[in-house]
């Protein structure tokens, strides 16, 4: 006889592994079963990164006797009685596994009490009761693993460093703490403090304990409601990236879950504002009906399957590209917080304060004096750029009649518009939470309408970047970048919708091709004549094209219809959006002017104003940032002007 029946032990232990896979996953399913039972405070003690001892302390709803002993069968559960139980999930456990599989590989002690009478207490080694007592009647559990794998020498022996488990405890620890901020949790390791949140409810709050103070200052607040989802959250600024997606948090009903397309749908939202390789941080919370979601799809409850997937994605994307088209998102080198400054270097004012009309024309005098009285070596300068002369009177005018048409919002915002005065300033009332004090403080009291100040350009620096000033200080752009955001929006307008009319050609164009892209032409045959392209063969893995669809970008067909077919070979479809977008993108590249160019400043000037007139000023098409601001208040900081 070749087919025998496990013994119990033996069948255990395999089936421990699929739920303990390290420490962390036993931190992972204690710390959820204290969640499910109402806690407000969660501590984790832990020794040689959980394979020497964890220790698990709640204020949560506790066990009776019965059930205390009941919890560790497997399959024992208080949360599914019935099948149609697993459609309404509202838990974070429900398999009734983890007791039963963490018991199985440890020594095992757990306390619990309801409050309301002495406690039980329970040994449990390699999953065998071996001890029963009462205990202190302290509501809440507390559940202590000792030795972890000491029955599975194999498994212990593929654990990494200690590091690398509290590694993975740390990262856990952050991930339950930004789906519970209403929790109190507090972690030590080795007795030394590892992680502590208020519990106060407050996500932000938490995601400056996860992250950095820094971080949390650059985080957006995201809010949208539809018919069946509910999407909160934050999302960083571009400026704020990492190199991996494990700083994207996604939590489903106060589960945190693993979704690649989750993910990939809070990418798309950023769009171009992403450098290549980039990944933002974004802690995104969704609720909705436990029917539209099914959690029982892995051992690990860590992935899920959505039932409208598309209408949550397409959501989730249009809630973030929505909040940056609301959001100025230039960059502000060294910024701090305002404040009012202990001592101001007295400077001399070159207008009559007894003059309405110089007083008002404050910028555009200093601007004007500034451009009168600085030396331009002309000729060396020409041979440099062989552009024309810059005309001093005529951008001064140009500039105060920017500067004028800009009146009525200045007279709406004056701490924006006027010079420091040393004058005090009205505030806003203390803000109460967390998050309200960092919107508070980073945003001013009246937003600007425009996401990009006007800015009047000074000088270049290496024939690369634009310097350019206004009330609120000095501006640097990045000049190819800048053409490069006008120009890819130009193009993508000007591909339009892409239609089924084709252009014959009076040369046909020659495609060499590898063997395994002649297959995928064969195979994809059909598909390809739906978009308008038609390959004939002409010899050995050699194909031409006698016409393609009218809104291939002239000068670019040979890179439009390579992409599609790399497209193809890499997801067996033919996206024709992402196909314009690309094209777009080349075309923008290419044909914006480069590094090393010398602008005179009326190109400069009209090169800004048309920045300001795009949709995402902020970034090029690949992610990298146009405009950086060094403000008025760290530039006197840096020459000691502000003390």
């Amino acid at each position: 006889m070749k087919i025998v029946q496990m013994p119990d032990a033996l069948a255990n232990k395999i089936a421990a592994g699929e739920v303990v896979e390290r420490p962390a996953s036993v931190v992972k399913e204690l710390i959820e079963n204290s969640i499910d039972a109402n806690s407000s405070w969660i501590k984790v003690d832990i020794l040689e990164a959980g394979l020497q001892q964890i220790k698990i302390t709640d204020d949560g709803d506790g066990m009776a006797e019965e059930d205390c002993e009941r919890a560790f069968l497997r399959h024992a559960t208080s949360k599914i009685k019935h099948e149609t139980d697993l459609f309404h999930v509202k838990t974070l456990g429900f398999r009734g596994e983890a007791l039963a599989s963490i018991a199985a590989v440890s020594r095992l002690t757990v306390k619990t009490s309801q409050g309301d009478a002495a406690g039980t207490m329970l040994k449990l080694e390699g999953g065998k009761l071996i001890h029963k007592e009462k205990s202190d009647a302290r509501k809440g559990s507390e559940i202590v693993v000792e030795d972890l794998f000491y029955n599975t020498p194999a498994r212990l022996k593929y654990m990494k460093t200690i590091h690398t488990e509290l590694g993975h405890i740390t990262d856990l620890l952050n991930r339950l703490a930004l789906s519970h901020p209403n929790i109190r949790f507090e972690a030590t390791h080795n007795g030394k403090q590892l992680f502590k949140t208020t519990g106060s409810g407050d996500l932000l709050q938490v995601i400056a304990h996860v992250y950095g103070m820094s971080v949390a200052k650059k985080m957006l607040p995201i809010a949208h409601d539809t018919l069946d989802f509910q999407i909160q959250g934050y999302i960083a600024k571009p400026e704020v990236t990492r190199a991996s997606r494990s700083y994207i948090s996604t939590i489903i009903n106060g589960r945190y879950i693993k979704s690649i397309a989750l993910s990939q749908a809070i990418i798309k939202g950023y769009h171009t504002l992403l450098p290549i390789g980039r990944q933002p941080i974004v802690v995104l919370a969704i609720n909705m009906d436990p029917i539209l979601v099914d959690v029982n799809v892995h051992p690990a409850k860590l992935e899920v399957r959505f039932s409208k997937d598309k209408e949550l994605f397409t959501a989730i994307e249009e809630t973030i590209r929505q909040k940056f088209r609301e959001t100025s998102l230039i960059p502000e080198l060294g910024r701090q917080e305002k404040r009012q400054p202990d001592s101001v270097q007295q400077t001399m004012q070159f207008y009559d304060p007894q003059k309405p009309a110089e007083k008002g024309n404050w910028y555009a005098d200093q601007h004007t004096n500034e451009v009168q009285n600085t030396n331009w070596d002309q000729d060396q300068y020409e041979n440099k750029r062989h552009l024309s002369n810059w005309d001093t009177d005529e951008y001064v005018n140009e500039a105060e009649g920017s500067f004028h048409s800009n009146r009525a919002y200045k007279d709406t915002a004056p701490e924006l518009a006027a010079p420091e005065t040393g004058q005090q300033q009205t505030t806003q009332p203390p803000a109460e939470s967390f998050s309200e004090k960092f919107v508070a403080n980073d945003e001013p009291v009246n937003v600007r309408k425009e996401r990009v100040p006007v800015m009047y350009p000074i000088g270049q620096l290496q024939g690369t970047y634009i310097l350019a000033q206004n009330e609120n200080g000095l501006y640097m752009i990045d000049q190819h970048a800048a053409q490069e955001r006008i120009k890819y929006e130009f193009f993508k307008q000007k591909l339009g919708k892409t239609t089924n009319e084709v252009q014959e050609l009076l040369i046909p164009l020659t495609f060499d091709f590898s063997k395994q892209e002649a297959i995928i032409i064969e195979n994809f045959h059909e598909e390809l004549g739906k978009v308008g392209l038609f390959f004939e063969s002409f010899g050995n893995q050699t194909y031409i094209i006698r016409s393609h669809p009218t809104w291939f970008p002239q000068g670019f067909e040979e890179e439009v219809i390579r992409e599609m077919i790399a497209q193809i070979m890499d997801e067996e479809k033919i996206d024709i959006e992402a196909i314009r977008e690309d094209a777009a993108i080349l075309m923008s590249c290419k044909r914006s002017i480069k590094a090393n160019h010398y602008l005179n400043k009326d190109d400069m000037f009209h090169l800004l104003e048309d920045l300001r007139s795009t949709r995402d000023p902020f970034t090029c098409p690949h992610g990298r940032p146009i405009i950086v601001h060094f403000s008025t208040y760290e530039l006197e900081k840096m020459f000691k002007r502000v003390m």
